[in-house]
Formats: C-alpha cells, sequence, structure tokens
C-alpha cells in the first residue's frame, strides 16, 4: 500500500519526520481512535486527529451545541446551535479531510455501552467534562485493555495523561474517588482546552507509531496564568480498586 499524489502532499510535513515517514503515516490511515466528548477538549483533538490522517475518528456526544460553547468548542459554529454535537462536528473533520472516516455515536457513555463503544478502537481519549464519565472510561479501558489519554480542564488550568492498562499507573491510581460537588465553576478560558486538547492528540499519535516518550507514570499540568508546565510523577497503586493486586 502507498499514498497517493495528493496524500503525499497532504501529509508532506509528516513524510518529512524519521519518526513518522512513509510506513508511519500508512500506520496512521490504518488506526481507530475513539474521542469521548466533542466539547473543548474533544474539538482540537479530534481536528489534528484528522488532520493528521488517522484512518478512523469516532465521536461520541449526546450533547447539542450551545451558544455558550462557541468561545472554546471550536469544531462548532454559531449556525449549529441546537443541533447535535457530533453531527456538527463531523461536518467540519469530513470537510477538512475527506479522506478520513469519521463515525458519530450520538450517545452518553454508560456502563451498558461502554464496551461496545470502544470495541471497535485502538486509542481511547476523554475529553469529557465531569468526574463520573473519567471514571466509566478509566474502568471500560481497563477492561478492554485499551490505552487511554485522559484530560482535564477547570478555569485556567490544564492536565493530561496517557494510561496503558496494567502497564502503567491508571486513573484510579492518582485519584480515589468522585469528589462532593463543588457548586458552579466559572470557565475556563478558551485556550486552555485548546492547548490540553492538542497534547491528547499528540498522544495518541505517539501511542499509535510507538514512538517518542509518553506521559505515562506522569501527569502533566499547566498552569496559563503563569505560563508554567509541571510534571507530578505517579506510580501504579498496588492497592489500587482498578488495576493493583485485587482489582
Amino acid at each position: 500500500m502507498e499514498l497517493s499524489v495528493s496524500q503525499s502532499e497532504r501529509y508532506a510535513r509528516h513524510l518529512m519526520l524519521p519518526e513518522i515517514g512513509m510506513d508511519g503515516q500508512l500506520r496512521l490511515s490504518s488506526a481507530r481512535v475513539l474521542v469521548v466528548g466533542i466539547g473543548g477538549l474533544g474539538s482540537p483533538a479530534a481536528f489534528y486527529l484528522v488532520a493528521a490522517g488517522v484512518g478512523t475518528v469516532g465521536l461520541v456526544d449526546s450533547d447539542v451545541v450551545d451558544l455558550s460553547n462557541l468561545q472554546r468548542q471550536i469544531l462548532h459554529a454559531t449556525a449549529d446551535v441546537g443541533k447535535s454535537k457530533v453531527e456538527s462536528a463531523a461536518h467540519k473533520l469530513r470537510a477538512l479531510n475527506p479522506e478520513v472516516t469519521v463515525r458519530t455515536h450520538p450517545a452518553r457513555l454508560d456502563p451498558d455501552n461502554a464496551a461496545a463503544l470502544l470495541e471497535a478502537y485502538e486509542v481511547v481519549l476523554d475529553a469529557t467534562d465531569n468526574f463520573d464519565a473519567k471514571f466509566l472510561i478509566a474502568d471500560a479501558c481497563h477492561a478492554a485493555g485499551k490505552p487511554y489519554v485522559h484530560a482535564g480542564i477547570l478555569r485556567f488550568q490544564g492536565q493530561a495523561m496517557t494510561v496503558i492498562p496494567g502497564k502503567t499507573a491508571c486513573y484510579r491510581c492518582v485519584f480515589e474517588g468522585v469528589p462532593p460537588p463543588v457548586g458552579a465553576v466559572a470557565g475556563p478560558i478558551g485556550g486552555v482546552p485548546g492547548v490540553i486538547g492538542a497534547i491528547q492528540a499528540t498522544e495518541a499519535i505517539k501511542l499509535l507509531l510507538q514512538m517518542g516518550e509518553l506521559l505515562t507514570d506522569r501527569l502533566l499540568t499547566w498552569d496559563a496564568l503563569t505560563m508554567r508546565f509541571r510534571e507530578v510523577r505517579v506510580r501504579r497503586n498496588p492497592d489500587c480498586p482498578l488495576c493493583g493486586r485485587e482489582g
């Protein structure tokens, strides 16, 4: 299998990178990534995956576009208000790269459908905005043996971590349980999910191509107000209820 002339032009910058090259680009063209949540994080993440030529990108979200989303959720536009987020996003992504298969799953991830939704994909991006969904993704990916890239944002801060089930620290090793509600939360500033979502897409590509050093056993945090990144080393917890000895 080889790239067409137009594909070679589209991915020329990738082909120049010795870490990717022709073999890597062909690998991406057969890859399958699932993005759960097509909001602030999922918009840039999905956009960069499709731009990179990942063969199949799945979109999971049950929400519709709201006017307040447009300050940060860059896959949606004013005319999309009231439309399904996955359909709105799919329209933009297919226009960006018609060669990529964009699958829409207009549903809320839950314990009943998680296994079926994950089955067809190799890597999962957690681009959700609530703790219940994040713990569910961690549990489902562990059960399915699927690597996933966690991310979270709050106000001016963001974080990301990559998990390879059974080999690296998982989400439950780091976060023991769902914290109590804290009431209304302001923000985030629009650029924060853009930066963190781009990191998620980059980690997914690295995972697929088995290149570089992944964000495994490390929680990367970023504060936009101070413009500082910080890396927190984390370890697998032998008593983790998910991946520990009794998990």
